[in-house]
């Protein structure tokens, strides 16, 4: 990767996300025609409980020896049928529509519908690939640390996920749309694609954090710098406003649920979480069939789940712990304590409509102490080799780089909420691609692969473990096999 342009660079992650989908569909298919499936059950179809439907069903079996079948495995069944028969049983809506709906009018027959999810979602992922190199060069700064950062998403450890007839690359797209135009000032677009994001996955709500993030600092900003408190009093009204937007379309499909179990319903068919005081039917479903739950899954036959989950795992912990001792004060403050000037340098903290010139009138009352800390950290640093952790100059302030810039600190907060979600509550297998969509992954993993010394080994590593992963997830997840 010697490319410098940005132009350049775009072209090669293109030319990567598409390199590596063809790659994953001939690992897949090379997989599942040398290794026998360990449950050929899928490929059973039976009649939809609708009788408009079931004459659909009927000839989608006269072709169910198609190729294309081979490819619906684990949760892609349930996706294609909710996509061809709609919300027939209570487990079936614990798969969120946006997915089934943009495969839904290709076609009615399976196996056109599979061969429409695969093009929707290799096709999703090299778009999302492309909103992340520029997501990574709005907020690392680096062409190169940015385009470093792409290349590993187009190979990540979940890569199988994203080729298959999983949600995954749709909700990937979404989220990574929505945090460009978020760190780009378009808040309104930034909605949007985090409100779609809440109907691929029930995840995607938790991206109404940046907006909640922004509205914090902007209020704090208008309330105790400008003394304006109409003004605090409008940011929160309209953030407020912009996280029901988010929550909504989530919402709107509880809401669904509920009227599709539980009205209408005799006593003796009314299903217990109907009569719950909010009655959430994700919340019964992952914990009444999955089994989610708090510390639920820590149980001795599971240790080998959390063995496949240790690489991804580890690898959240250390980016987190790593950004949270290089720049304690910021991370442990929620970014109150970041110097003005380095706020004001994009719009994760606040919006287009601070100048740089308020921002450099606030910087010139802040606390001494910060700019004093900040340089005796900085000569720290230096002494003891660290050239990683060195920020540039600033004439008033310290402005760190990359991965280290207070940007990155509303990704790699709701990263860490994310990882302690997955190892506490969820099946802990499911961290590799749970975990797949979350930027300071790459940003980390860049990061320390641009400095030799002693953390340039271990980009060696994280690609060994990418592969390993591809090829790992190819053969044992096409197969019907467990894998995350």
């Amino acid at each position: 990767m010697v490319q410098t342009s940005p132009h350049h660079n775009q072209l090669f992650v293109l030319k990567s996300a598409i390199c590596s989908r063809l790659l994953l569909l001939t690992l897949i298919s090379l997989f599942r025609t040398l290794v026998s499936p360990y449950d050929t059950s899928a490929r059973l179809n039976p009649p939809c409980l609708s009788a408009v439907a079931a004459a659909t069903a009927a000839t989608a079996a006269d072709v169910s020896s198609s190729a294309l079948e081979n490819g619906v495995v684990w949760d892609s069944v349930y996706f294609l049928r909710i996509a061809q028969c709609g919300y027939e049983y209570e487990q079936t809506f614990a798969f969120l529509p946006l997915l089934p709906l943009s495969i839904y009018p290709f076609s009615d027959h399976r196996p056109l519908l599979a061969l429409s999810a695969y093009l929707v979602n290799n096709a999703a992922f090299v778009v999302a690939a492309l909103y992340f190199y520029q997501l990574s060069l709005a907020v690392l700064k680096n062409p190169q640390t940015a385009l470093r950062a792409a290349v590993l998403f187009c190979f990540n450890p979940a890569s199988v996920f994203y080729s298959s007839i999983y949600s995954e690359s749709l909700y990937a797209l979404m989220c990574f749309g929505g945090m460009y135009y978020f760190v780009s000032g378009g808040n309104n677009l930034a909605v949007i694609l985090f409100a779609l994001s809440g109907c691929a996955r029930s995840n995607g709500v938790l991206n109404a954090g940046y907006l909640c993030f922004q509205t914090m600092h902007r209020s704090y900003h208008a309330l105790f710098h400008k003394k304006r408190v109409t003004l605090a009093l409008q940011i929160v009204i309209v953030g407020a406003l912009r996280t029901a937007c988010i929550f909504a379309p989530f919402v709107a499909f509880q809401a669904y649920g509920y009227c599709n179990m539980c009205v209408g319903r005799s006593p003796d068919e009314i299903r217990p979480w109907c009569k719950a005081r909010i009655p959430l039917l994700y919340n019964y479903i992952q914990s009444h069939y999955w089994g989610v739950g708090f510390l639920r899954y820590f149980q001795l036959k599971q240790l080998p789940n959390f063995l496949l989950a240790s690489p991804i795992l580890s690898l959240a912990l250390c980016s987190v712990v790593h950004y949270a001792k290089s720049r304690p004060q910021t991370f442990f403050s929620l970014g109150f304590l970041t110097p003005m000037e380095e706020k004001s340098c994009g719009v994760v903290f606040f919006s287009n409509d601070l100048s740089r010139s308020e921002a450099s009138h606030n910087v010139e009352k802040s606390p001494v102490r910060i700019e004093e800390h900040s340089n005796l950290r900085r000569r720290k640093n230096v002494s003891k080799g660290d050239v990683a952790n060195v920020p540039i100059e600033s004439e008033t302030a310290a402005i760190w780089p990359g991965y280290m810039s207070a940007s990155a600190l509303p990704f790699v907060l709701h990263l860490g909420f994310m990882a302690c979600t997955a190892f506490f509550v969820m099946h802990v297998q499911v961290s590799t691609r749970f975990l797949s969509a979350s930027p300071p992954l790459y940003w980390f993993a860049s990061y320390i692969m641009s400095y030799p010394g002693k953390y340039y080994r271990w980009g060696y590593v994280i690609w060994a473990y990418s592969i390993a992963y591809i090829f790992l997830g190819s053969l044992l997840f096409s197969n019907f096999y467990p894998f995350t």
